[in-house]
This record gives C-alpha cells, sequence and structure tokens, in this order.
C-alpha cells in the first residue's frame, strides 16, 4: 500500500488518533516561532494540519502534504480558525521548491512517515536560505538501542502509517551542512524528541 493511499484511508480517523497524544507537544515546538520577525515557513508534511490553530502571526506559511485528503482537512481547519496559509499537495522527498526559498522548515511527524527519511531531510535542508532552521518532531531510536518491538513492528506498521526503525543520527551524519542547535526528549521516555537543526552559511 503506497503512503498517499494509507493516508487517504487513514484521514478520517486521523485526528482521533493523533491529535490528543501530540498536541502539548506541537504546541511546545511551536512556541519558537513567536520570539521570531516575520519568517517565510514551510509546514512540509502538515497533514491535516494539526500545527494550524497554534501557528503564531507575523510569518508566512505554506503547507504541504502528499494526500489530497488530508489538505482538504488542513483547509478546513485553516479556515475555522482564519488562518492564512497556502496548501499545496507535494512529496516531501522531493519538494517543488527552489533552493533557498524558506526561513525555517517545520517537520511534525513526517521523518518517520515517509518511505526515505534522508532523502526528506536533504530536501528539507535544499530549501531553506543559509541560517535557516529545521525543526523537527518526530519519534526516532537512539544509537545502540535494541529497540527489538519497535523493529519487529517496523516492516508491518511502515506501509499503513509510520516507520519504527528510523534513527536521526543515522540521518544527521549524511547532512554536514546542518548543525544541531538542540535535541531535546519529549514524550514516551524518549522515543519522541524536538530537534532544531540550522543550515551552517558557507559563505561567512
Amino acid at each position: 500500500m503506497s503512503l498517499k493511499h494509507s493516508y487517504t484511508l487513514l484521514a478520517p480517523i486521523y485526528d482521533a488518533i493523533v491529535s490528543a497524544p501530540t498536541e502539548k507537544i506541537r504546541i511546545e515546538s511551536l512556541q519558537k516561532l513567536k520570539h521570531l520577525d516575520h519568517q517565510k515557513i514551510l509546514i512540509n508534511g502538515i497533514g491535516s494540519g494539526l500545527d494550524i490553530p497554534y501557528l503564531p502571526d507575523g510569518h508566512s506559511y505554506i503547507g504541504t502534504d502528499l494526500t489530497p485528503a488530508m489538505l482538504s482537512l488542513a483547509q478546513k481547519r485553516a479556515n475555522l480558525h482564519n488562518i492564512n496559509i497556502e496548501l499545496k499537495q507535494a512529496d516531501s522527498m522531493q519538494l517543488p521548491f527552489d533552493e533557498n526559498s524558506f526561513d525555517i522548515v517545520l517537520m511534525h511527524l513526517i521523518l518517520a512517515v515517509v518511505p526515505d527519511p534522508l532523502k526528506a531531510l536533504k530536501e528539507a535542508s535544499r530549501v531553506i536560505k543559509p541560517s535557516g532552521k529545521i525543526f523537527i518532531l518526530d519519534k526516532f531510536i537512539r544509537p545502540g538501542q535494541i529497540a527489538l518491538f519497535k523493529r519487529l513492528i517496523n516492516p508491518i506498521i511502515r506501509h499503513i502509517a509510520t516507520r519504527t526503525d528510523v534513527q536521526f543520527e543515522e540521518l544527521h551524519q549524511h547532512c554536514p551542512e546542518l548543525l544541531l542547535k538542540e535535541d531535546k526528549p519529549v514524550m514516551l521516555d524518549g522515543w519522541f524528541r524536538t530537534i532544531e537543526l540550522e543550515k551552517i552559511n558557507h559563505s561567512k
């Protein structure tokens, strides 16, 4: 089953499954945007728009998702909360934007969903400007962690909803242009983490 197909089927029940458990950590992650001047922000993998009610004013937002059914839910949520955001259908592993297009990329619960998380992280890096930031909220196993159950269920669940075997450190080592600024455990004994990356400005 393709990711697009599975999330089309999940769209009607997605909020009921994901909203309550992740609301607090979403809000905490988005608080970082409140202290910044006007930024052009890509919400990469916006899903049903669970971030939308907590987006601070003063920024320009573009949200992308692979699944039209999810984008439809996100648009309804944007309309309900009177949030000005442009929504586009797009693949996180092949973004339809030029290099250096955004100041910030938000990746909430997307790196552990896509088939190739490294490709998605590299795409996020490509489209942010030098000194731009990537804010990640997702679940990652730690280096050396056995995580037997998570690894065993991954071959099944990765084709339905999400991967459970992604290791952030493996991804990061292939993106030397991204400087790790913060790595904070937020839920389920550190399985869920908020991570802040900054793109190194090589011109300095």
